[in-house]
């Protein structure tokens, strides 16, 4: 049965206390095991699943219960985990920290709790030794809707180190089930958004992932986590897989030898940012999908008829965006005749007129650049006006996460009516143009990318 496949979720306390070492490395254990392994990812982040994708071979996938609302979370599991031995659904920040204001949602423990899995609690010890048990016993106590399954211990200091903790966690009743020494840190970059993307950093990427796996095997006991995860039953109410093909009774029939329209696609090492599940979406709305990369095609795949730009780092790649002339004037002259172009974050600024004062594709008249400034977290948003995405009065949940500002932050019709945490009006409708800082997982409405390619199909 299908909703009964094996599975576990790594958490921790916090942030930076060792999950995507622990959660990559067990993923690339597991599959050079022999097992097909699903990779997931607890909230809206997009990097972590770039590595999940090295280490199992299949595309990392988000379970965000905010963006796509909670009922979305199993069936978007099953969907990822089809065909799968095992899943590894690592968490985010804090084992109990979800959105802002609205009590577990969107958190690792509530997404744990939809796909009644066990967790694996990843414990920072470097600076305690007997205090880890009560730290333990905390997380294991506060909700008894969680499973607790074991603990790994990171960053241990010495075989000694290792016993104290060990001794301490004896009378705890939950079972360690690995230790990591802490000189055996794996060098995986920063900067302003988190980790470097494993597109700008192919090789050394692969590197750091056989490096994490290596950790996990030397200091974690393998058979016995499988088998924690073997130990997860069936999901609550056997939901059935989420699929693109969703029925679209307002969908109008086409002959089957018709060629659907080519959407291309931003990628390349500048738009990273991108779930799995939009491509599908679009595909299965009829789209020809084509990937193209900005930073080094001088023109759009042939027969363009619609747009896609993702998030990403335009703003590492400014000077050499701005060198590519052809293509910014190919994607000023698609938008110019009409043609639907969906713009998210990054998009956004390559869209303005100027990035950082160099010259982007000036579709909309408005300027970006850097700051110091972190603007991150969830919008509950709704559409003003009508656009190629969505009918006004839409109502759709979104993700901030940049350190960029667009001046004027809307145009004369905005995108979104953002109504919070603030109320205000943000983004671009243009012609055919969405261009917003928002980003949405369009699964929560399968719609948007229906109505994005019939706009494609008549524009």
């Amino acid at each position: 049965m299908v909703s009964a496949v094996p599975r576990l979720v790594v958490a921790a306390p916090s942030s930076g206390s060792g999950k995507t070492t622990v959660a990559t490395g067990l993923m690339a254990a597991f599959a050079a095991r022999g097992l097909a392994v699903s990779p997931h990812k607890v909230g809206p982040d997009y990097i972590d699943p770039g590595y999940h994708a090295l280490a199992t071979g299949r595309p990392g996938r988000n379970l965000d219960a905010y963006l796509c609302g909670p009922e979305l979370v199993a069936p978007l599991f099953l969907h990822g985990a089809r065909g799968c031995d095992l899943a590894v659904v690592e968490g985010v920040m804090g084992l109990y920290d979800g959105a802002a204001g609205e009590g577990e949602l969107a958190s690792t423990a509530h997404v744990a709790k939809l796909l009644r899995a066990p967790v694996v609690l990843v414990v920072d010890a470097s600076s305690q030794s007997r205090s880890v048990a009560a730290l333990v016993h905390g997380f294991a106590s506060w909700d008894p809707g969680v499973r607790i399954g074991g603990v790994i211990l990171n960053k241990v200091g010495s075989d000694r180190h290792e016993e104290l903790l060990r001794e301490a966690l004896d009378a705890s009743g939950v079972p360690v089930l690995g230790a990591l020494r802490r000189a055996e840190q794996v060098d995986v970059p920063s900067r302003h958004l988190g980790l470097v993307p494993v597109a700008e950093r192919r090789s050394a990427a692969v590197e750091a992932v056989a490096s994490m796996a290596g950790q996990v095997v030397r200091g974690c006991d393998l058979d016995a986590l499988e088998a924690l995860a073997r130990s997860a039953g069936p999901l609550p109410g056997d939901p059935a897989p989420w699929t693109p093909e969703s029925p679209a009774p307002d969908r109008p029939s086409r002959p089957a030898e018709e060629r659907g329209p080519v959407v291309a696609v931003a990628g390349g090492e500048a738009f990273t940012f991108s779930y799995a599940e939009h491509t599908e979406l679009l595909a299965a709305a009829g789209a020809e999908v084509v990937v193209f990369d900005p930073l080094r095609d001088e023109r759009l795949p042939d027969g363009t008829a619609g747009l896609v730009i993702g998030g990403g780092f335009p703003e590492v790649y400014a000077a050499e965006l701005s060198a590519n002339e052809p293509l910014r004037a190919a994607v000023a002259d698609l938008a110019l005749f009409g043609a639907p172009v969906a713009a998210e974050c990054a998009g956004l600024l390559y869209l303005c007129r100027e990035l950082d004062g160099q010259p982007m594709c000036g579709v909309l008249d408005a300027g970006a650049r850097m700051t110091g400034r972190l603007t991150l977290g969830y919008r509950d948003a709704v559409a003003v006006g009508d656009s190629v995405l969505a009918a006004a009065g839409t109502r759709m949940r979104g993700h901030e996460f940049h350190r960029t500002v667009v001046e004027p932050g809307a145009g004369a019709a905005p995108a979104w009516g953002v109504r919070a945490p603030a109320r205000r009006v943000e983004g671009f409708v243009q012609q055919g143009v969405h261009a917003s800082y928002l980003h949405t997982h369009w699964a929560s409405e399968p719609g948007v990318a229906r109505r994005f390619v019939e706009r494609c199909r008549t524009s």
